[in-house]
C-alpha cells in the first residue's frame, strides 16, 4: 500500500501494529503497554483522562503508585511510537496520520455499506462488504484480554457479526447458484448464536426451499415455532409466518403434481 494508507492496526485477532509501514507490536511495553495501546487506538476519536486510562488498565482496582506506572507506560509508548503519536498529557488521544486503518473502525463501515447495498438490492456489492465484517468480527476483540471497556466494545462486534451474517444470507440468497450453501450457512451461524433472531431462521427455511428442500424447510419453522412457544409463550413473527405459509403452498403443489 502506498503512502499513509500503510499505517494499519489490528485489535481482532492477533495485535498487530504497522505504523508507517514499521511492524511495532513486538516493541510496545509488555502486556499492559499492549493493553494501553488497544485502548488508545479503540479510542483515538477522543482524548481520555488519565483517571479513565487507570481504569481501563487496571479495572479490578489501581495498584500503589498507579499513577507513576501510568506515566512510565506511557513515556515507553512515545519512545515506541514517536513523540507526536501521543497528544496531550492529562488528556491523552492516539494521533495516527490521515488514512489510518484500525480492522475494529473498518469492520463498523463495512457493514454499514453492506446493508446499504442489501437495502438497494445490490447484491454483488453487499458480497464483499459483509464478507469482510464478518471476518473481522469472527477473529474476536483482543483475545486472552478482560476488562469492561473490551467486554463492552465485543458486544458491539457481536452484533456487527450478526449483521454481517444477515446480509451474507440475504445477498447469497439472491445472488443464487453456488452461493445457496453460503447463505445457508449463514443462517445456521445466526441460529445458533442468537436463537431468538428470526432472520437467521428465515435465512436457512429459503436458502433449503431453493435447493428444493421444501420438508426439512418446514422442520425449520418447527423447531422456531416450538423454541418460542416453549421460551416465551409467543409466535414466530409474520415474515415467518408468512414464509411457512408459502412452503406449505409449495408441499401442497408437490404432492399434488405427484
Amino acid at each position: 500500500m502506498a503512502g499513509e494508507a500503510r499505517t494499519r492496526i489490528q485489535l481482532c485477532g492477533r495485535l498487530i501494529v504497522d505504523l508507517h509501514g514499521r511492524r511495532l507490536e513486538a516493541d510496545l511495553p509488555g502486556r499492559q503497554g499492549r493493553l494501553l495501546f488497544a485502548f488508545l487506538a479503540a479510542t483515538r476519536s477522543r482524548r481520555s483522562t488519565r483517571t479513565e486510562l487507570v481504569a481501563a488498565l487496571w479495572p479490578e482496582g489501581p495498584p500503589d503508585a498507579a499513577e507513576a506506572s501510568l506515566a512510565a507506560l506511557l513515556s515507553k509508548l512515545r519512545r515506541v511510537l514517536g513523540a507526536a503519536a501521543l497528544e496531550g498529557k492529562a488528556e491523552v488521544r492516539l494521533a495516527l496520520p490521515p488514512g489510518a486503518w484500525i480492522d475494529l473502525e473498518a469492520a463498523g463501515v463495512a457493514v454499514h455499506h453492506a446493508e446499504s447495498a442489501v437495502a438497494l438490492g445490490e447484491w454483488d456489492r453487499a458480497w464483499a462488504p459483509a464478507r469482510t465484517a464478518l471476518y473481522t468480527a469472527n477473529r474476536g476483540l483482543l483475545p486472552g484480554y478482560e476488562a469492561p471497556w473490551i467486554d463492552e466494545r465485543r458486544r458491539w462486534l457481536d452484533d456487527v457479526r450478526l449483521r454481517a451474517l444477515e446480509c451474507v444470507g440475504t445477498a447469497g440468497l439472491r445472488m443464487g447458484g453456488t452461493e445457496l450453501a453460503a447463505a445457508e450457512r449463514a443462517g445456521r451461524s445466526l441460529v445458533e448464536s442468537a436463537p431468538f433472531r428470526e432472520s437467521g431462521y428465515r435465512l436457512v427455511m429459503e436458502a433449503l426451499e431453493a435447493r428444493g428442500n421444501v420438508a426439512e424447510a418446514l422442520r425449520v419453522y418447527d423447531g422456531l415455532r416450538t423454541l418460542l412457544r416453549e421460551e416465551l409463550g409467543v409466535p414466530p413473527g409474520r415474515d415467518a409466518r408468512e414464509l411457512h405459509a408459502h412452503l406449505l403452498e409449495q408441499l401442497d403443489a408437490v404432492r399434488t403434481s405427484g
